[in-house]
C-alpha cells in the first residue's frame, strides 16, 4: 500500500501511540527521511512488525512478507531501504540484482533464518531424494537457491497444493509445517530446530486465560505459533490476513497473537477496537529505528549482497511464490 502521508496526518497518527517528548523528535527524523528519499531517488519498504514511528512515519509501501516482496520485484527507485529483517533485504536484493538494496541494522537477524543453512537443505534432498523442497521466506539466500519453491505464511498451503507430489519438505519453520498438515494430505517433512523466538513463546493457556477475561473476544494467531495456540484461536492468519480478518468481524475486543508492534500499528486502522496486549517482542525488529533508517540513507551504508550464483537460482524460487499468489 502506497503511503502518502502528509506530515500534519503523521503528527495527528503518531500522537496516539507516542508521548510528546518523542514524538517531536520523531518528526523531525521522519522529516529528514522523507527529504533525503526525494534526494536519493529511494523507496522504504516497512514490515507489519515495525514499530509505529517507522511504520507510518516514513514507509513507502507497508505490509507482509509476500506484499513487500511483490513491491521489490516491481519498483523503479534507485536504492531500495527495507525495514525488516535481514532476511527480506536479502529477498529484495534477489528480485531486483541491479538496485542497491540497504538495510538500516545488518545485524537484525532471525531466529528461523538462522535455524537452517544451504548444507542442512542438501542433506535433507540426500535423504528424501526426489521431494520437492519449500521454504519459507524466512530463511536466507542461500537457504533459497537449494528450493524448489518459495512461500510466505499467506499462501503456504496454497504453494504445496501446487505441487503434484504426495510428500513436500516444508522448511524451516516446525510449527508452520504442522499448522499446514491440519489442512493438506500430503505428507510434510519438517525442520524441528526452525522456530520463531517470538511465536513459540505463546501457549494455548494464554489464549484461554484471556477468554476469561474479555466476553467476546477475538483472538487471532499467527501460524508460526504451536497448533494448540492456533486451534484456540478463532483465525490463524499472515499480518495482513488478520486486518482483513478484523475487517469482516464486528467484535470490540481483539487479541493478536503476534509480535506486539502488530497491533500498535492496526490500532490505528480500527480506532474503537479494543486491542487487548499480549507483548512479545521481537529484538531483531526492534534494532531498527528512525535514526539508524537516516543514517543507512545518508551514507549509503550496509548495502546487502548475494552473490550471482545463488541470486539466479533463489529468484526462481521466488518468481515461482509470486506466480502462485
Amino acid at each position: 500500500m502506497r503511503n502518502t502521508a502528509t506530515m500534519e496526518a503523521i503528527q495527528e497518527t503518531l500522537t496516539q501511540t507516542m508521548p510528546e517528548h518523542e514524538l517531536d523528535e520523531a518528526l523531525q527524523l521522519i522529516a529528514e527521511i522523507r527529504n533525503l528519499k526525494k534526494e536519493k531517488n529511494l523507496v522504504i519498504l516497512g514490515h507489519n512488525y515495525m514499530t509505529p514511528d517507522v511504520f507510518h512515519g516514513v514507509s513507502d509501501f507497508i505490509g507482509d512478507s509476500l506484499g513487500l516482496a511483490r513491491q521489490a520485484a516491481n519498483t523503479d527507485a534507485a536504492i531500495i531501504l527495507f525495514n525488516g529483517v535481514h532476511f527480506m533485504a536479502e529477498t529484495a536484493k534477489i528480485c531486483n540484482p541491479d538496485k542497491k538494496v540497504l538495510i538500516a541494522d545488518p545485524e537484525a537477524g532471525c531466529s528461523l533464518a538462522e535455524s537452517i543453512t544451504a548444507d542442512d537443505v542438501r542433506m535433507l534432498k540426500a535423504r528424501y531424494p526426489g521431494v520437492p523442497v519449500v521454504t519459507y521466506v524466512n530463511c536466507s539466500a542461500a537457504v533459497k537457491a537449494e528450493t524448489d519453491i518459495c512461500c510466505t505464511s499467506a499462501n503456504a498451503l496454497q504453494v504445496v497444493e501446487s505441487l503434484a507430489d504426495e510428500a513436500v519438505i516444508f522448511l524451516p519453520d516446525e510449527y508452520l509445517a504442522r499448522n499446514i498438515q491440519q489442512k493438506t494430505s500430503k505428507r510434510i517433512i519438517s525442520w524441528e530446530q526452525g522456530k520463531c523466538m517470538v511465536h513459540e513463546q505463546y501457549t494455548a493457556e494464554d489464549l484461554l486465560h484471556a477468554r476469561r477475561q474479555f466476553q467476546d473476544l477475538l483472538i487471532i494467531s499467527h501460524p508460526e505459533c504451536n497448533t494448540d495456540v492456533t486451534g484456540a484461536s478463532d483465525f490463524a492468519g499472515s499480518t495482513s490476513q488478520m486486518a482483513d480478518f478484523i475487517a469482516k468481524n464486528k467484535q470490540e475486543n481483539i487479541m493478536l497473537v503476534t509480535e506486539c508492534s502488530m497491533a500498535d500499528n492496526l490500532r490505528l486502522q480500527f480506532p474503537r477496537r479494543h486491542f487487548v496486549s499480549t507483548c512479545h517482542t521481537c529484538p531483531h525488529m526492534k534494532k531498527i529505528t528512525l535514526k539508524k533508517v537516516r543514517d543507512a540513507i545518508i551514507n549509503e551504508q550496509y548495502a546487502v549482497e548475494v552473490p550471482e550464483h545463488i541470486q539466479k537460482p533463489a529468484l526462481r524460487a521466488v518468481e515461482r511464490m509470486l506466480a502462485i499468489g
